[in-house]
């Protein structure tokens, strides 16, 4: 199967055989894909002429009503989604993450129009008086921009990462490009045909490109907009583009994130709390096999307590069943690709030079419904760093798969050091029943962290977890705002200079 890009209001074979796409459990190409042939100024000015007017002159509580519609048709064909997200290596659950999550990411900003007027423009603040009598005012109004929004995006999930942008672009009345990860487009391919079926959305509202995007950058204007998540070295790059520079074009970047929970000293053996947090813990770790943006990188424990976490986390561990996501009792499938099996390993050779393996070294694991030399599999690694303040590559390089280490420390001020040594990330939780443990450690890490999970025996129940809020708000404010809470949503906007194989 040959994908094709959706250009122009048109599905277009790009010229050539492609790359070849595989399967992550069983090896198998699934599908080719390649965008030569393509011209990306055609489809900018095509985006820009075509699918910007139309949106435009619609309400935010039409495009609102549109994008409610979108995710009401693609809830109804979702279930056809999810043998080809199978294809990527992810479970059940997995998929329900990237599937659902993205199509649920849809319903919540389409509510997002009852916060805006019936109109094409939004009045921001107070009126401004500007004359002694009142007679000469002033007003900041909101406008949809003339331009198209660009949105690379990462591998790992390959349905939500895109509905998550494009929920914003299409409520703000500007018209998409998106460009998905090639290794997993065949997902990604598959509900932007269900999109174009429905017309839905007004044409050119929305375009694909299948395939490498390269030199798309040159021909970004200063309307524009580019998004990008994947990691550091490779946003860094593409946010010093000389277009990106000379039309001052705003480029929004999600890359790298060194996560981390702390067990509170209160915690100990034998406390419900301490359950909480081995179980988060290993959530984390294994879910879409630690290919996830908000997954736990950095495990910060008191340090009289690291070989209890050790010994906890490393029998649940071993109690999780590695295989085909069809096979019943399966709860890890495999990573998107071999290529990420390597990069995986490469990062963790370089943060374990200077730490410990204390489970997964062996490199001998068991997989189920599947051959091991086959598929994309690993199994989780845990490690133990011992001297974190001496040793920094646990805070700086992210193995962006099933892989964590943990950390010991003194006391909390000491814990929140730690956490913020990873220079900005997106989540963090603290495990704690003692409030002031919890507001001394929020207080200390709001500046570094996006958001902050407090969790405990009486939250839990209700808590939607670590990494359960991120649906991709993107922040403009100059200044970090942290929210903290069981129910909070924020994001990070530092991207710190970090080597990952997101």
């Amino acid at each position: 199967m040959k994908l094709k890009n959706y250009a122009l209001g048109k599905w277009v074979a790009g010229k050539g055989e492609g790359a070849p796409l595989f399967n992550a459990i069983t090896g198998e190409t699934v599908a080719t894909a390649t965008s030569s042939g393509l011209d990306f100024g055609e489809m900018m000015q095509y985006g820009r002429e075509v699918g910007n007017p139309a949106l435009r002159k619609m309400t935010f509580h039409e495009r609102g009503r549109m994008i409610k519609k979108l995710a009401l048709y693609l809830h109804k064909c979702r279930e056809q989604f999810y043998p080809i997200s199978y294809w990527t290596g992810a479970t059940k659950s997995d998929s329900w993450v990237d599937i659902d999550g993205g199509i649920g990411t849809l319903f919540a900003y389409a509510s997002l129009r009852k916060k805006f007027p019936n109109e094409s423009y939004y009045v921001d603040g107070e009126m401004a008086n500007l004359s002694k009598g009142g007679t000469f005012i002033g007003h900041h109004i909101m406008v949809p921009k003339r331009g198209v929004a660009v949105h690379i995006n990462a591998f790992n999930f390959p349905v939500w990462g895109m509905l998550e942008k494009v929920a914003v672009n299409l409520l703000a009345g500007v018209p998409a490009i998106v460009k998905p990860a090639t290794i997993t487009s065949f997902l990604t391919e598959a509900v932007v045909r269900e999109i174009i079926k429905s017309k839905i959305l007004p044409k050119g509202a929305i375009q694909l490109i299948c395939g490498s995007a390269r030199g798309i950058l040159d021909h970004v204007e200063s309307q524009d907009i580019v998004t990008f998540t994947g990691s550091a070295s490779t946003g860094q790059m593409l946010k010093a583009h000389p277009r990106i520079i000379s039309e001052a074009v705003p480029f929004n970047m999600e890359a790298d994130s060194l996560n981390c929970a702390v067990l509170g000293p209160d915690a100990v053996p034998g406390t419900a709390e301490f359950d909480l947090f081995v179980k988060e813990v290993r959530r984390e770790m294994v879910t879409k096999c630690g290919q996830k943006c908000t997954a736990i990188r950095r495990i910060i424990v008191p340090k009289k307590m690291v070989d209890d976490v050790q010994a906890a986390l490393s029998k649940q561990l071993a109690g999780t069943v590695i295989g085909d996501p069809q096979v019943k009792g399966v709860r890890m499938g495999a990573l998107a690709g071999k290529v990420q099996v390597e990069e995986v390993k490469e990062r963790i050779a370089e943060i374990s030079k200077n730490a410990e393996i204390v489970y997964g070294k062996s490199g001998r694991f068991k997989v189920t419904g599947a051959n091991k030399k086959d598929g994309a599999f690993m199994s989780p690694t845990l490690m133990v760093q011992s001297k974190p303040r001496k040793h920094m590559e646990v805070h700086n390089i992210e193995a962006f798969g099933p892989v964590s280490t943990i950390i010991p420390y003194k006391n909390i001020e000491d814990a929140i050091d730690l956490a913020n040594l990873g220079m900005g990330s997106l989540v963090s939780t603290i495990v704690t029943a003692n409030e002031k443990t919890a507001r001394d450690y929020v207080l200390g890490a709001a500046t570094h962290h996006g958001r902050i999970q407090v969790l405990n025996e009486a939250c839990a129940k209700e808590s939607t977890g670590h990494g359960g809020h991120a649906r991709g708000e993107t922040l403009h404010a100059t200044h970090r705002r942290t929210r903290t809470s069981n129910d909070g949503d924020s994001r990070d906007q530092r991207f710190p200079n970090r080597r990952s194989t997101n």
